[in-house]
């Protein structure tokens, strides 16, 4: 393994298969459907586990029992029904929204695929699996709308709008003349529910869902590890230099972590239920609509109800459901092209920003509503991230990665560098391999060839390798 400068952390752990024990709630599942070699990396310390099937995200760790079982198996419930217009449980949808439930845009807690390629936009069943964020040129947000367009609504009630994705494709060949091909977004609003904005006014992003691998190793972090990565991280030979985003929220400013641009302190289950279903809760007690005309003075009036559509305890389980999942454990680890590929990966400089080896604080983590995961401390992680802040945004296609969107201290052009662990099962989960922010990249190369900015180095190094070393990366990272 080639490094350019000594890394002070560990990145290989070996851990005995008699040590691991079967969670009860995995009852009928293959747990050990991976081939594990002889060794292996333990990708999340004790809330690994060795799946390598479509619930590879959505098991638990096997830490996970008793009355933690239980509130597990509500979360997961919660997470998965899908959301009404009725009263009583499960109720609250809308009467705008993006999706109808939390795992209608991840499903088995990975990334549904997303809408703009299946539908060319938004959906028309109900989600769409992205979300569609609209500011003004100035960065204010349009008082009708708000930060998100809602796409989705129910019966009686227009979508704010609609989105339209045109692509446009520009073919490239690498050095060794082997081609590959980039696509690129054009993103148009339609069917506006209201007044329509210039297009010289409006700026538009759009997100796909986050796989939900790694979240509560995510929430346990040593935030202190980050802001040392940060201070520290500073290659100016390859024009990298990350920088941390921080979060004031409430009157406290936090380490942002979760996120595309670690705009967030939390695993935002209050913000998800609010914004992407309409489901009023004790920290967003309004409706996203409210104000709307169609609202006020249409017949919806009388389906908005005075009590919250769900309670505090109900997204706390739903935290603690994100923040239990197991993290699948790497695989073929002692495949020699892995292994090889393992190498390209630091020759390619990616460990620069995909860090591999990150720390656990020893008291874990903390959920919405205060009940602690202690079994979330004091463990070595894999996640290959710095969970900091880089530029991206060098113009590729004339475009590039900057969406002018800018979240907390983040700029447009400033993206966080995304957890690896559990990539190469997007496929088995989702049956997609579109990535990046906005799935734009529809495999692993192209997600590295849209990497400019602070990846520009990386992407460079790796178009310069041969086809076949280029192809042992790629498989290095599906066995993440």
């Amino acid at each position: 393994m080639i490094h350019n400068r000594p890394l002070s952390l560990t990145a290989l752990l070996i851990f005995p298969l008699s040590l691991l024990t079967s969670c009860n709630l995995s009852e009928g599942l293959d747990v050990t459907d991976v081939d594990i070699p002889d060794g292996y990396e333990l990708s999340a310390g004790t809330s690994t586990i060795f799946m390598n099937s479509s619930k590879a995200y959505d098991s638990p760790a096997d830490w996970v029992s008793g009355s933690y079982a239980t509130r597990f198996i509500r979360g997961d419930k919660l997470y998965d029904d899908m959301r009404t217009s009725e009263s009583g449980y499960g109720g609250g949808l809308g009467p705008v929204y993006a999706g109808f439930s939390c795992g209608s845009c991840h499903s088995n807690a990975g990334r549904t695929k997303p809408a703009g390629w299946s539908d060319g936009g938004s959906g028309p069943y109900g989600f769409s699996a992205q979300l569609v964020y609209i500011t003004s040129r100035t960065g204010a947000q349009f008082r009708e709308y708000g930060r998100v367009l809602h796409d989705q609504a129910i019966y009686g009630v227009k979508p704010e709008g609609k989105l339209r994705v045109d692509w446009r494709y520009e073919s490239f060949t690498f050095p060794d003349g082997t081609p590959y091909e980039l696509a690129a977004p054009t993103y148009t609003i339609t069917d506006w529910y209201d007044r329509e904005f210039n297009p010289d006014d409006l700026i538009c992003t759009v997100r796909i869902p986050l796989r939900h691998v790694g979240m509560g190793q995510m929430m346990a972090l040593d935030q202190t590890e980050i802001e040392a990565l940060a201070a520290r991280s500073n290659y100016p030979e390859y024009g990298i230099s990350g920088r941390c985003n921080y979060i004031s929220e409430r009157g406290v400013t936090s380490l942002g972590v979760s996120g595309n641009k670690a705009q967030h302190a939390d695993l935002t289950v209050e913000l998800g239920f609010s914004s992407d279903m309409g489901c009023t809760n004790s920290r967003y007690p309004e409706e996203i609509c409210e104000g709307q005309v169609q609202i006020n003075q249409g017949s919806m009036m009388g389906l908005l109800y005075d009590r919250l559509d769900v309670s505090t305890e109900d997204m706390e389980n739903v935290d603690l459901y994100m923040q239990s999942l197991g993290v699948p454990a790497r695989r073929n680890v002692g495949d020699p092209e892995v292994r090889r590929g393992e190498q390209m990966f630091y020759e390619a400089r990616c460990h620069l920003c995909h860090v591999a080896t990150l720390h656990t604080r020893p008291r874990g983590s903390t959920l919405l509503n205060g009940t602690q995961l202690p079994w979330l401390g004091n463990q070595t992680i894999h996640p290959y991230s710095d969970f900091l802040l880089h530029d991206m945004g060098s113009e590729i296609m004339g475009v590039g990665l900057n969406d002018n969107y800018p979240s907390g201290l983040a700029m447009g052009n400033e993206w966080r560098t995304t957890p690896l662990w559990g990539i190469g099962l997007q496929e088995k989960v989702n049956a997609h391999t579109y990535f990046l922010h906005d799935g734009r990249a529809r495999n692993l190369t192209e997600a590295i060839m849209w990497h400019g900015g602070e990846g520009y180095a990386s992407r460079q190094l790796f178009a310069r390798m041969n086809a076949s070393d280029r192809a042992a990366l790629i498989r290095f990272l599906e066995s993440l």
